[in-house]
Protein backbone atom coordinates (compact mmCIF):
# COMPACT_ATOMS: atom_id res chain seq x y z
CA UNK A 1 0.00 0.00 0.00
CA UNK A 2 1.35 3.39 -0.82
CA UNK A 3 1.73 5.95 1.75
CA UNK A 4 -0.46 8.97 1.40
CA UNK A 5 1.03 12.34 1.63
CA UNK A 6 -0.67 14.91 3.64
CA UNK A 7 0.44 18.63 3.02
CA UNK A 8 0.26 19.12 6.86
CA UNK A 9 2.30 18.24 9.28
CA UNK A 10 -0.41 17.75 11.62
CA UNK A 11 -0.79 14.30 13.38
CA UNK A 12 -4.58 14.87 13.67
CA UNK A 13 -7.36 13.13 11.69
CA UNK A 14 -8.63 14.54 9.57
CA UNK A 15 -6.56 16.55 7.81
CA UNK A 16 -6.83 20.49 6.25
CA UNK A 17 -8.56 21.44 4.05
CA UNK A 18 -11.73 19.56 5.64
CA UNK A 19 -13.82 19.61 2.68
CA UNK A 20 -15.38 16.99 0.61
CA UNK A 21 -16.67 16.55 -2.52
CA UNK A 22 -20.60 17.34 -1.24
CA UNK A 23 -18.70 20.45 -0.06
CA UNK A 24 -17.18 21.78 -3.50
CA UNK A 25 -20.36 21.39 -5.09
CA UNK A 26 -22.19 22.75 -2.79
CA UNK A 27 -19.45 25.78 -2.89
CA UNK A 28 -20.11 25.98 -6.47
CA UNK A 29 -23.50 26.21 -6.36
CA UNK A 30 -23.41 29.17 -4.33
CA UNK A 31 -20.77 30.65 -6.21
CA UNK A 32 -23.02 30.22 -9.13
CA UNK A 33 -25.98 32.25 -7.38
CA UNK A 34 -23.66 34.99 -6.37
CA UNK A 35 -22.10 35.08 -9.68
CA UNK A 36 -25.44 35.87 -11.38
CA UNK A 37 -25.90 38.87 -8.22
CA UNK A 38 -22.75 40.25 -10.07
CA UNK A 39 -23.74 39.92 -13.59
CA UNK A 40 -27.02 41.75 -12.67
CA UNK A 41 -24.70 44.03 -11.15
CA UNK A 42 -23.29 44.48 -14.97
CA UNK A 43 -26.51 44.90 -16.16
CA UNK A 44 -26.52 41.56 -18.22
CA UNK A 45 -29.73 40.34 -16.44
CA UNK A 46 -32.31 42.56 -17.70
CA UNK A 47 -36.03 42.10 -17.99
CA UNK A 48 -35.83 38.70 -16.94
CA UNK A 49 -37.85 38.04 -13.63
CA UNK A 50 -37.51 34.44 -12.69
CA UNK A 51 -33.46 34.91 -12.47
CA UNK A 52 -33.17 36.79 -9.38
CA UNK A 53 -35.35 34.17 -7.41
CA UNK A 54 -32.84 31.38 -8.74
CA UNK A 55 -29.93 33.18 -8.17
CA UNK A 56 -30.59 33.58 -4.29
CA UNK A 57 -31.81 29.85 -4.28
CA UNK A 58 -28.46 28.59 -5.24
CA UNK A 59 -26.80 30.80 -2.42
CA UNK A 60 -29.18 29.51 -0.13
CA UNK A 61 -28.89 25.57 -1.33
CA UNK A 62 -25.39 26.21 -1.52
CA UNK A 63 -24.49 27.47 2.01
CA UNK A 64 -26.80 25.34 3.75
CA UNK A 65 -25.98 22.17 1.87
CA UNK A 66 -22.11 22.95 2.82
CA UNK A 67 -22.92 23.54 6.24
CA UNK A 68 -25.48 19.96 6.41
CA UNK A 69 -22.10 18.03 5.04
CA UNK A 70 -19.86 20.18 7.31
CA UNK A 71 -21.58 19.14 10.71
CA UNK A 72 -24.16 16.39 10.22
CA UNK A 73 -21.97 13.28 9.48
CA UNK A 74 -19.97 14.27 13.06
CA UNK A 75 -20.95 13.62 16.48
CA UNK A 76 -22.41 16.52 18.52
CA UNK A 77 -20.38 19.33 19.60
CA UNK A 78 -19.00 22.04 18.33
CA UNK A 79 -16.43 22.03 15.60
CA UNK A 80 -14.31 25.29 14.46
CA UNK A 81 -11.35 22.45 12.83
CA UNK A 82 -8.99 24.59 10.79
CA UNK A 83 -10.10 28.50 11.46
CA UNK A 84 -6.53 29.40 12.10
CA UNK A 85 -6.18 27.69 8.48
CA UNK A 86 -8.22 29.10 6.17
CA UNK A 87 -7.80 31.33 3.98
CA UNK A 88 -10.93 33.48 4.46
CA UNK A 89 -10.99 32.84 8.52
CA UNK A 90 -7.34 33.23 9.22
CA UNK A 91 -6.94 36.86 7.25
CA UNK A 92 -5.53 35.45 4.41
CA UNK A 93 -5.72 36.77 1.06
CA UNK A 94 -9.18 35.47 0.49
CA UNK A 95 -10.46 37.42 3.63
CA UNK A 96 -8.91 40.53 2.51
CA UNK A 97 -10.30 40.10 -0.82
CA UNK A 98 -13.91 39.41 1.32
CA UNK A 99 -13.49 42.56 3.59
CA UNK A 100 -13.10 44.57 0.10
CA UNK A 101 -15.48 43.81 -1.97
CA UNK A 102 -18.23 43.76 1.18
CA UNK A 103 -16.74 47.40 1.86
CA UNK A 104 -17.33 48.21 -1.61
CA UNK A 105 -20.92 47.29 -1.48
CA UNK A 106 -21.33 48.90 1.62
CA UNK A 107 -19.47 52.23 -0.26
CA UNK A 108 -22.08 52.24 -2.67
CA UNK A 109 -24.99 51.56 -0.99
CA UNK A 110 -24.63 54.86 0.70
CA UNK A 111 -22.98 56.86 -1.15
CA UNK A 112 -22.91 56.22 -4.85
CA UNK A 113 -26.65 54.26 -5.32
CA UNK A 114 -26.53 54.93 -8.53
CA UNK A 115 -23.50 52.83 -8.99
CA UNK A 116 -25.72 49.72 -7.94
CA UNK A 117 -28.43 50.74 -10.81
CA UNK A 118 -30.74 52.83 -8.64
CA UNK A 119 -32.56 54.84 -10.94
CA UNK A 120 -32.38 58.98 -11.01
CA UNK A 121 -35.61 60.38 -10.25
CA UNK A 122 -38.36 59.66 -13.34
CA UNK A 123 -35.96 56.81 -14.42
CA UNK A 124 -36.24 52.76 -13.92
CA UNK A 125 -33.79 50.91 -12.17
CA UNK A 126 -30.96 49.26 -14.19
CA UNK A 127 -28.66 46.76 -12.76
CA UNK A 128 -28.28 45.14 -9.49
CA UNK A 129 -31.61 47.12 -7.82
CA UNK A 130 -33.46 46.13 -11.50
CA UNK A 131 -32.18 42.76 -10.71
CA UNK A 132 -34.29 43.04 -7.16
CA UNK A 133 -37.89 44.80 -8.63
CA UNK A 134 -39.62 41.28 -8.60
CA UNK A 135 -39.34 40.88 -5.30
CA UNK A 136 -40.14 44.31 -4.52
CA UNK A 137 -43.45 44.34 -6.75
CA UNK A 138 -44.40 41.08 -5.44
CA UNK A 139 -43.92 42.35 -1.30
CA UNK A 140 -44.90 46.60 -1.32
CA UNK A 141 -45.97 46.46 -5.39
CA UNK A 142 -42.99 49.19 -5.61
CA UNK A 143 -39.47 49.55 -7.44
CA UNK A 144 -36.82 48.21 -5.57
CA UNK A 145 -34.44 50.67 -4.25
CA UNK A 146 -31.18 50.17 -3.02
CA UNK A 147 -32.21 49.92 0.85
CA UNK A 148 -34.61 47.24 0.06
CA UNK A 149 -31.33 44.76 -2.25
CA UNK A 150 -29.82 45.17 1.12
CA UNK A 151 -32.80 44.57 3.02
CA UNK A 152 -33.18 41.25 0.94
CA UNK A 153 -29.32 40.03 1.08
CA UNK A 154 -28.83 41.17 4.92
CA UNK A 155 -32.54 38.86 5.80
CA UNK A 156 -31.30 35.99 3.41
CA UNK A 157 -28.00 36.10 5.16
CA UNK A 158 -28.87 35.86 8.80
CA UNK A 159 -31.17 32.90 7.69
CA UNK A 160 -29.35 30.92 5.79
CA UNK A 161 -26.37 31.48 7.63
CA UNK A 162 -28.54 31.14 10.79
CA UNK A 163 -29.48 27.35 9.57
CA UNK A 164 -25.75 27.04 9.33
CA UNK A 165 -25.60 27.97 13.09
CA UNK A 166 -28.02 25.89 14.67
CA UNK A 167 -26.46 22.61 12.91
CA UNK A 168 -23.42 23.74 14.37
CA UNK A 169 -24.51 24.20 17.59
CA UNK A 170 -27.11 21.68 17.42
CA UNK A 171 -26.40 20.39 20.95
CA UNK A 172 -27.01 23.67 22.83
CA UNK A 173 -30.64 24.56 23.77
CA UNK A 174 -29.60 28.17 24.28
CA UNK A 175 -27.73 28.46 21.32
CA UNK A 176 -30.66 26.86 19.11
CA UNK A 177 -33.33 29.46 20.73
CA UNK A 178 -31.64 32.47 20.29
CA UNK A 179 -30.49 32.36 16.57
CA UNK A 180 -34.50 30.74 16.10
CA UNK A 181 -35.29 34.46 17.72
CA UNK A 182 -32.68 36.59 15.78
CA UNK A 183 -34.07 35.23 12.57
CA UNK A 184 -37.45 35.43 13.54
CA UNK A 185 -37.05 39.34 14.63
CA UNK A 186 -34.95 40.27 11.68
CA UNK A 187 -37.47 38.48 9.11
CA UNK A 188 -40.47 39.70 10.54
CA UNK A 189 -39.99 43.12 12.66
CA UNK A 190 -36.70 44.31 10.93
CA UNK A 191 -38.31 43.26 7.54
CA UNK A 192 -41.46 42.16 6.58
CA UNK A 193 -43.70 44.18 8.62
CA UNK A 194 -42.33 47.62 7.70
CA UNK A 195 -42.34 46.64 3.81
CA UNK A 196 -45.95 45.73 4.48
CA UNK A 197 -46.71 48.86 6.03
CA UNK A 198 -44.98 50.63 3.12
CA UNK A 199 -47.56 48.95 0.45
CA UNK A 200 -50.29 50.01 2.80
CA UNK A 201 -48.83 53.84 2.67
CA UNK A 202 -48.50 53.69 6.09
CA UNK A 203 -45.69 54.68 8.55
CA UNK A 204 -43.55 52.07 9.08
CA UNK A 205 -40.83 51.13 11.28
CA UNK A 206 -39.01 48.66 12.68
CA UNK A 207 -40.37 47.73 16.37
CA UNK A 208 -37.29 46.05 17.65
CA UNK A 209 -34.65 49.16 16.99
CA UNK A 210 -35.12 52.04 19.08
CA UNK A 211 -33.16 55.06 20.04
CA UNK A 212 -29.81 55.76 20.00
CA UNK A 213 -29.21 52.45 18.02
CA UNK A 214 -31.97 54.17 15.53
CA UNK A 215 -30.18 57.67 15.83
CA UNK A 216 -33.28 59.58 13.34
CA UNK A 217 -35.67 58.58 15.38
CA UNK A 218 -36.10 62.29 17.39
CA UNK A 219 -35.48 63.59 13.74
CA UNK A 220 -37.97 65.89 12.30
CA UNK A 221 -39.15 64.43 9.18
CA UNK A 222 -39.75 61.35 11.11
CA UNK A 223 -41.54 62.51 14.21
CA UNK A 224 -43.96 64.64 11.06
CA UNK A 225 -44.15 61.18 10.01
CA UNK A 226 -45.33 59.37 13.18
CA UNK A 227 -47.98 62.46 14.09
CA UNK A 228 -49.15 62.53 11.19
CA UNK A 229 -49.52 58.89 10.44
CA UNK A 230 -52.95 58.62 12.87
CA UNK A 231 -53.24 55.99 15.23
CA UNK A 232 -50.26 53.60 13.79
CA UNK A 233 -47.88 56.50 13.60
CA UNK A 234 -48.84 57.70 17.21
CA UNK A 235 -48.55 54.28 18.32
CA UNK A 236 -45.12 53.59 16.95
CA UNK A 237 -44.47 57.49 18.64
CA UNK A 238 -45.50 55.65 22.27
CA UNK A 239 -43.46 52.63 21.35
CA UNK A 240 -40.46 54.03 20.65
CA UNK A 241 -40.24 56.07 23.91
CA UNK A 242 -41.32 53.28 25.93
CA UNK A 243 -38.59 51.01 24.23
CA UNK A 244 -35.99 53.26 25.61
CA UNK A 245 -37.75 54.29 28.80
CA UNK A 246 -39.53 51.37 30.35
CA UNK A 247 -39.17 47.99 28.63
CA UNK A 248 -35.30 47.91 27.81
CA UNK A 249 -34.41 48.93 31.01
CA UNK A 250 -36.72 46.17 32.61
CA UNK A 251 -35.50 43.51 30.36
CA UNK A 252 -31.94 44.47 30.93
CA UNK A 253 -32.52 44.23 34.55
CA UNK A 254 -33.73 41.05 34.49
CA UNK A 255 -31.72 39.16 31.77
CA UNK A 256 -28.92 41.73 30.77
CA UNK A 257 -28.01 43.12 27.61
CA UNK A 258 -28.30 39.66 26.30
CA UNK A 259 -31.89 39.90 25.55
CA UNK A 260 -30.94 42.93 22.66
CA UNK A 261 -27.82 42.35 21.62
CA UNK A 262 -27.92 38.41 21.58
CA UNK A 263 -32.19 38.03 20.85
CA UNK A 264 -33.11 40.80 18.97
CA UNK A 265 -30.92 43.46 17.94
CA UNK A 266 -30.46 42.75 13.53
CA UNK A 267 -26.90 44.07 13.91
CA UNK A 268 -25.96 41.23 16.24
CA UNK A 269 -27.86 38.78 14.54
CA UNK A 270 -25.69 39.13 11.28
CA UNK A 271 -22.54 39.26 13.47
CA UNK A 272 -23.66 36.02 15.00
CA UNK A 273 -24.94 33.77 12.21
CA UNK A 274 -22.67 35.03 9.14
CA UNK A 275 -19.91 36.13 11.00
CA UNK A 276 -19.42 33.31 13.37
CA UNK A 277 -16.05 31.90 11.47
CA UNK A 278 -14.76 35.09 13.01
CA UNK A 279 -15.08 35.42 16.29
CA UNK A 280 -11.98 34.28 17.15
CA UNK A 281 -9.95 37.30 15.42
CA UNK A 282 -11.39 39.71 17.87
CA UNK A 283 -8.51 41.56 19.91
CA UNK A 284 -8.44 40.33 23.25
CA UNK A 285 -5.32 43.15 24.45
CA UNK A 286 -5.67 45.09 27.34
CA UNK A 287 -4.79 48.15 25.01
CA UNK A 288 -7.99 46.95 22.86
CA UNK A 289 -10.39 47.11 26.03
CA UNK A 290 -8.90 50.43 26.83
CA UNK A 291 -9.70 51.62 23.07
CA UNK A 292 -13.41 50.03 23.18
CA UNK A 293 -14.60 51.64 26.65
CA UNK A 294 -13.06 54.85 25.15
CA UNK A 295 -14.58 55.12 21.51
CA UNK A 296 -17.76 52.96 22.03
CA UNK A 297 -18.99 56.04 25.03
CA UNK A 298 -17.45 58.65 22.97
CA UNK A 299 -19.93 57.76 20.38
CA UNK A 300 -23.12 57.74 23.29
CA UNK A 301 -22.28 60.77 24.40
CA UNK A 302 -21.79 62.45 20.41
CA UNK A 303 -25.72 60.75 20.15
CA UNK A 304 -26.89 62.41 23.18
CA UNK A 305 -25.66 65.95 22.17
CA UNK A 306 -26.89 65.53 18.60
CA UNK A 307 -30.31 64.31 19.63
CA UNK A 308 -30.79 66.95 22.56
CA UNK A 309 -30.08 69.21 19.47
CA UNK A 310 -32.50 67.70 17.11
CA UNK A 311 -35.13 68.23 19.69
CA UNK A 312 -34.64 71.56 20.41
CA UNK A 313 -34.52 72.14 16.81
CA UNK A 314 -38.09 70.78 16.22
CA UNK A 315 -39.39 72.24 19.64
CA UNK A 316 -38.03 75.75 19.06
CA UNK A 317 -37.57 76.28 15.19
CA UNK A 318 -33.49 77.24 15.71
CA UNK A 319 -31.25 75.32 14.00
CA UNK A 320 -28.61 77.34 15.96
CA UNK A 321 -27.47 76.31 19.50
CA UNK A 322 -24.43 78.48 20.20
CA UNK A 323 -22.08 78.32 17.61
CA UNK A 324 -23.17 74.88 16.53
CA UNK A 325 -25.76 73.80 14.19
CA UNK A 326 -28.02 71.27 14.97
CA UNK A 327 -28.27 70.54 11.05
CA UNK A 328 -24.53 69.91 10.50
CA UNK A 329 -23.99 67.89 13.54
CA UNK A 330 -26.93 65.22 12.87
CA UNK A 331 -25.79 65.24 9.21
CA UNK A 332 -21.74 64.36 10.62
CA UNK A 333 -23.05 61.75 12.99
CA UNK A 334 -25.44 60.16 9.87
CA UNK A 335 -22.17 60.14 8.02
CA UNK A 336 -19.81 59.18 10.36
CA UNK A 337 -21.80 56.76 12.71
CA UNK A 338 -24.28 55.75 10.99
CA UNK A 339 -23.27 54.74 7.41
CA UNK A 340 -19.36 54.79 7.78
CA UNK A 341 -19.01 53.28 11.33
CA UNK A 342 -22.07 51.07 11.59
CA UNK A 343 -22.19 49.82 8.00
CA UNK A 344 -19.04 50.31 5.82
CA UNK A 345 -16.63 49.25 9.08
CA UNK A 346 -19.12 47.23 10.91
CA UNK A 347 -19.28 44.76 8.36
CA UNK A 348 -16.89 45.04 5.52
CA UNK A 349 -14.06 44.31 8.60
CA UNK A 350 -15.47 40.87 9.78
CA UNK A 351 -12.79 39.02 8.21
CA UNK A 352 -10.22 41.52 9.91
CA UNK A 353 -11.45 42.09 13.40
CA UNK A 354 -13.89 39.48 14.34
CA UNK A 355 -17.99 39.71 13.97
CA UNK A 356 -18.65 42.56 16.53
CA UNK A 357 -16.66 45.09 15.50
CA UNK A 358 -20.16 47.75 15.55
CA UNK A 359 -21.38 45.76 18.81
CA UNK A 360 -18.01 46.11 20.52
CA UNK A 361 -16.20 50.17 19.31
CA UNK A 362 -19.18 51.87 18.27
CA UNK A 363 -22.08 50.89 18.84
CA UNK A 364 -24.55 53.47 21.59
CA UNK A 365 -27.32 51.01 22.21
CA UNK A 366 -24.51 48.11 23.14
CA UNK A 367 -23.18 51.41 25.24
CA UNK A 368 -26.59 52.04 27.17
CA UNK A 369 -27.35 48.70 27.82
CA UNK A 370 -23.72 47.78 29.10
CA UNK A 371 -23.72 50.41 31.64
CA UNK A 372 -27.26 49.21 32.67
CA UNK A 373 -25.69 45.31 32.74
CA UNK A 374 -22.78 46.46 34.35
CA UNK A 375 -24.36 48.56 37.67
CA UNK A 376 -27.43 46.46 38.01
CA UNK A 377 -28.51 44.09 35.93
CA UNK A 378 -29.38 40.25 37.36
CA UNK A 379 -27.60 38.86 34.65
CA UNK A 380 -23.90 37.55 35.22
CA UNK A 381 -22.05 34.76 33.81
CA UNK A 382 -20.58 32.77 36.97
CA UNK A 383 -17.44 30.53 37.40
CA UNK A 384 -16.60 27.65 39.23
CA UNK A 385 -12.71 28.41 38.79
CA UNK A 386 -11.51 24.96 40.36
CA UNK A 387 -12.48 23.38 37.52
CA UNK A 388 -10.85 25.51 35.00
CA UNK A 389 -7.88 23.93 33.35
CA UNK A 390 -6.83 26.97 31.41
CA UNK A 391 -7.53 25.66 27.97
CA UNK A 392 -8.17 28.87 26.30
CA UNK A 393 -11.32 28.10 24.40
CA UNK A 394 -13.46 30.35 26.02
CA UNK A 395 -11.43 33.56 25.52
CA UNK A 396 -10.68 32.20 21.70
CA UNK A 397 -13.84 32.30 20.53
CA UNK A 398 -15.08 35.60 22.37
CA UNK A 399 -16.32 38.07 19.87
CA UNK A 400 -16.48 41.23 22.14
CA UNK A 401 -12.89 40.75 23.10
CA UNK A 402 -12.91 39.84 26.48
CA UNK A 403 -10.26 37.42 27.69
CA UNK A 404 -12.77 34.88 29.93
CA UNK A 405 -10.36 32.68 31.04
CA UNK A 406 -8.42 35.36 33.27
CA UNK A 407 -11.73 35.40 35.13
CA UNK A 408 -12.02 31.88 34.73
CA UNK A 409 -8.56 31.24 36.44
CA UNK A 410 -9.89 33.72 39.56
CA UNK A 411 -13.59 32.20 40.36
CA UNK A 412 -14.74 36.08 39.50
CA UNK A 413 -17.84 36.60 37.60
CA UNK A 414 -17.76 37.82 34.74
CA UNK A 415 -19.99 41.42 34.81
CA UNK A 416 -18.96 42.93 31.92
CA UNK A 417 -20.27 45.95 30.13
CA UNK A 418 -19.54 44.82 26.92
CA UNK A 419 -20.44 41.05 27.22
CA UNK A 420 -23.66 40.62 24.69
CA UNK A 421 -24.76 37.18 26.54
CA UNK A 422 -24.20 35.03 23.40
CA UNK A 423 -23.02 31.89 25.23
CA UNK A 424 -20.34 30.64 23.19
CA UNK A 425 -17.68 31.00 25.94
CA UNK A 426 -19.85 28.51 28.05
CA UNK A 427 -20.69 26.21 24.79
CA UNK A 428 -17.18 25.59 23.91
CA UNK A 429 -15.79 25.34 27.84
CA UNK A 430 -15.10 21.24 27.84
CA UNK A 431 -15.37 21.43 31.69
CA UNK A 432 -18.33 23.23 32.19
CA UNK A 433 -16.42 26.02 34.29
CA UNK A 434 -19.07 28.76 32.88
CA UNK A 435 -22.94 29.23 33.17
CA UNK A 436 -25.19 32.02 32.10
CA UNK A 437 -27.19 32.80 35.37
CA UNK A 438 -30.46 35.54 36.12
CA UNK A 439 -30.57 36.05 39.82
CA UNK A 440 -29.43 37.87 42.81
CA UNK A 441 -27.62 34.74 44.54
CA UNK A 442 -23.46 35.08 43.71
CA UNK A 443 -21.80 32.04 42.91
CA UNK A 444 -19.46 32.95 45.97
CA UNK A 445 -22.41 32.20 48.40
CA UNK A 446 -23.08 28.96 46.74
CA UNK A 447 -19.20 28.01 47.04
CA UNK A 448 -18.93 28.71 50.88
CA UNK A 449 -22.65 26.90 51.77
CA UNK A 450 -20.66 23.86 50.34
CA UNK A 451 -17.71 24.25 51.94
CA UNK A 452 -19.67 24.49 55.10
CA UNK A 453 -21.29 21.81 54.36
CA UNK A 454 -20.06 18.72 57.26
CA UNK A 455 -19.22 15.32 56.30
CA UNK A 456 -18.13 13.03 58.59
CA UNK A 457 -15.06 11.11 58.57
CA UNK A 458 -15.68 7.66 56.27
CA UNK A 459 -18.34 8.99 54.40
CA UNK A 460 -18.64 10.23 50.28
CA UNK A 461 -21.80 12.98 49.67
CA UNK A 462 -22.19 13.78 46.10
CA UNK A 463 -23.50 17.13 46.01
CA UNK A 464 -25.94 18.41 42.77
Amino acid sequence: MTDQVYPSMSIADPHPPFVDGMQKLSTALGLTGLLMLILAWLNQFSGDSTLVWISLLLITSGTILYAWRQYMPLPEGIKNNGVWFGRLTSRGWLAWATGLVITFFYVCLYWYPGLVGLGAEGQSNTGLVAFFDPISMAIKDKPASQWFVYGVLYTLAILIFGVKFILKYRHNQYQILRTLSVMFFQLCFAFAIPELLDRLNQPSMDFKNMWPLNYYFFFDWNLDKLLSGGNLGLFMLVWGIAMILIISPILTYFYGKRWYCSWVCGCGGLAETAGDPFRHLSDKSLKAWKIERWLIHSVLVFAVIMTIMVIYTYLTGQSQILFLNSYNIREWYGFLIGAAFSGVVGVGFYPLMGSRVWCRFGCPMAAVLGLQQRFFSRFRITTNGGQCISCGNCSTYCEMGIDVRSYAQRGQNIVRASCVGCGICAAVCPRGVLRLENGTVDIKERTTAVRNIHVPVGEVKILS
